[in-house]
């Protein structure tokens, strides 16, 4: 599967599972007027950018939790970073680097970060 391929499969599993995912387009550039913008999750400016990458995927999904929350239903931070089929991690990969920064902060906050290729391997 081409990663487009892998994203909508994941958009698709994750609505079934209750989530709420969306697209999280990432860039910069020159509008018509001349004015710079950026726009994407932890995209601030060039050096944050190029530091910490954020996913395809941002969402929210239920969570039940307790004791203190029993019966509540509480909503985590989801990011979802989609690859081809036959992707392979890469530590050479300044790109990819930053894309781990971004999931590892996300779950070390109590969030749930995945880069996968596999949509099938998501919880």
């Amino acid at each position: 599967m081409t990663e487009s391929e892998v994203q909508q499969a994941v958009r698709l599993l994750t609505a079934q599972a209750g989530w709420r995912v969306w697209r999280n387009n990432k860039g910069a550039g020159k509008l018509e007027n001349g004015s710079f913008i950026r726009w994407g999750l932890c995209n601030d400016n060039a050096q944050i950018g190029s530091h910490m990458r954020s996913a395809d995927l941002i969402g929210i999904r239920p969570v039940v939790i307790g004791p203190e929350h029993v019966g509540m239903t509480l909503g985590q931070f989801v990011s979802i970073e989609c690859k081809r089929t036959d992707w392979r991690p890469s530590v050479a990969s300044e790109h990819e680097t930053a894309q781990r920064r971004w999931a590892e902060l996300i779950n070390s906050l109590g969030g749930y970060a995945a880069i996968t290729n596999n949509p099938e391997k998501l919880p």
